[in-house]
Order: C-alpha cells, then structure tokens, then sequence
C-alpha cells in the first residue's frame, strides 16, 4: 500500500474504514449525494455570465497564462519542438518581460529530459503524462515502469489515467489501489489523477471519481487527456471544484483541479477562474491548485493580453504557431 505525505496522512486517515475493502469503498461512493444535474448546469451556466472589466480582468488574464500546462502530446514530437514549447513556456511573449512564466511544460516520458532542459532554471515545471496514457489499457507494472522512467528523467510532475473500464464496472478498489501505487511511484513529483470525464458518461461517476482519486492520495484531480470528443465542460469542472472544496472541508487536505481539452479562447479561461473562485475559493486561485491542461489558450490569451494593453489586435505573426 502506498503511503501519503505526514501533511495530508492524518487528514485521509479519517476516511480509512470506507477505503477498507472493495465492499466499503462501494458503499461510500454510492452513498455520495446524488448530483443535481439541471442545477449543476445552471450554476455553471450562470457563473459564465460574470462580466470581468479593466484591471480585473488583465489580473485573470495573466493569472489564466501562469496556471497553463503548455502541452504537446503527439507522435510526431520531436526534440526540437519540445525544447521550442520550452523556450515559449518560459517567454511566453518575449516582446513583453512582464508576460507570466506558464505553470509547466507537459510532454510524454521520453521527451522529459529535453523539455528539463529547456526551462531549466526558469521555476516552469515539467509535468509527464504517464500509466499507458491515454487509454490506460496496460498492465500495472508497465504503468509504473511508465512513471518511474519520467520521474528519472526529471519529471516535477505526473499526469496519470485511471482504468475506466475497472471504474465503469465497479472495481473501485482496484483503481483506488493503482492511484496509490502510483502516487507511491511518482515519489517527490506531484499526482495529476485523469478521469477522462467524457467516458465516465454521469455527473455521478464524476464525483465518484474526484472522492476515489482524491481518497488515494491525488494532488489533483484532471478532467480529461484531451483525446476525447467530451473533454473540460464548465459543468463538469464546476462538480470537481465543489468535490475538492468539500474534501478539504472534511479532511484539511486540499487538493488541486486541472480542467483539460477544449479550452481554447481567453474568455472561456476566465469563465473557469469565476468558477473557481465562486466554488472552492481564493485559495484555489494559484497555479499550485489550479491548472489549464491547453496548448492552443496560451496564443489567445497573449493576443488578449497585447489588446487590453495597446488598444488593438495584434497581426497573426504576433504569437507562435505550435
């Protein structure tokens, strides 16, 4: 069995009888409350109609650019790209010092040493997808093999999948027991634990979900790997924030959220930062508790950016194609 950091033991350890058996572990999920569906989309709908003005929102602007993952997760990487997203990730507007560094660089296993390399002395940190990402479909040493090569390789930082099919079945307990070997894996690295939300098909599955990974020993709890039709939704992002707001309301933990896929425009990211703030807090308003999982948002958001600050829009040479 996995252990968990002394700060955050003591808090899960209010929760060690549910966590007991695969048996206890279904009845504490089921017994979860049931999601009020309609209303959750409403409260999501209507915090999307918050107006941001001025400095307000030049603020949620550069916050949104400091909390970003700039990814890229292809099989067509190459060396040369990664340390490319590097060099942006850490200038992100190298006409403008005063842009924010992004949060992280996020890149598969292999390429971990390259992009350590490019931000190197920077503070970007260096995330990895890994656990056979992103369908998940290995088995569990060669997750962990998986892990163990990106956190050997530098990684700040691990993006793992669960077995939805195990989640989906009711085998809760053996995805519990994957996250922790996980978490056990990544070592001093942080835990990004991924549903992929448009699979777990019910909100209900999704608080599930964000109680399991959290009760396991997640750092954060991510929506998506960006590879499926349904990715982050205000909705979904909304329950996710209500879930971490409420554990840590039980347990003194606190425990981030990364929305990822299909956030792409500077006024979507400022949406999902009223949602934050509405729902768990100010606390949660730092790229230590709250990341975008992006790689097309950062472009508009500098361009955003350069007009609340001149006026106008820049041409289409003004940010890098990546």
């Amino acid at each position: 069995m996995a252990t968990t950091p002394p700060s955050t033991a003591a808090g899960r350890a209010a929760f060690a009888d549910a966590t007991a058996s695969d048996a206890a572990l279904r009845r504490f999920l089921h017994g979860l409350p049931g999601v009020d569906a309609v209303g959750l989309e409403a409260r999501a709908a209507a915090l999307g109609t918050r107006s941001i003005k001025t400095t307000a929102k030049a603020y949620a602007l550069d916050l949104a650019i400091s909390m970003i993952d700039l990814t890229t997760l292809e099989g067509a990487d190459t060396a040369g790209k990664v340390r490319a997203l590097g060099t942006k990730a850490v200038h992100p507007d190298p006409t403008d010092p005063e842009t924010p560094k992004v949060a992280a660089v996020c890149v598969y296993p292999d390429m971990v040493a390259t992009a350590k390399q490019a931000v190197a002395g920077s503070g970007v940190k260096v995330a990895s997808v890994a656990t056979a990402f992103p369908a998940g479909r290995a088995a569990l040493e060669v997750k962990l093999a998986d892990v163990r090569d990106a956190v050997a390789a530098g990684a700040d930082e691990i993006d793992m999948v669960i077995d939805r099919g195990a989640f989906l079945s009711g085998r809760y307990r053996k995805v519990y027991e994957e996250i922790a070997a996980v978490k056990q894996a990544s070592g001093a690295a942080r835990l990004k634990v991924i549903f992929e939300t448009g699979e777990l098909s019910t909100y209900d599955n999704i608080r599930r979900a964000s109680w399991l990974g959290m009760l396991a020993g997640a750092d954060f709890i991510k929506t998506s790997t960006g590879k499926v039709a349904v990715n982050a939704t205000p909705a979904n992002t909304l329950l996710m924030l209500q879930a971490v707001r409420d554990f840590r309301a039980q347990t003194g933990v606190q425990v981030g959220v990364k929305p990822a896929g299909g956030i792409r425009t500077a006024k979507d990211a400022v949406k999902f930062l009223v949602l934050v703030n509405e729902t768990a807090g100010g606390d949660w308003l730092d790229n230590h508790w709250f990341r975008f999982g992006a790689s097309s948002l950062l472009n508009d958001l500098l361009m955003q950016r350069q007009k609340l600050s001149t006026g106008r829009y820049s041409g289409p040479d003004y940010v890098t194609v990546d």
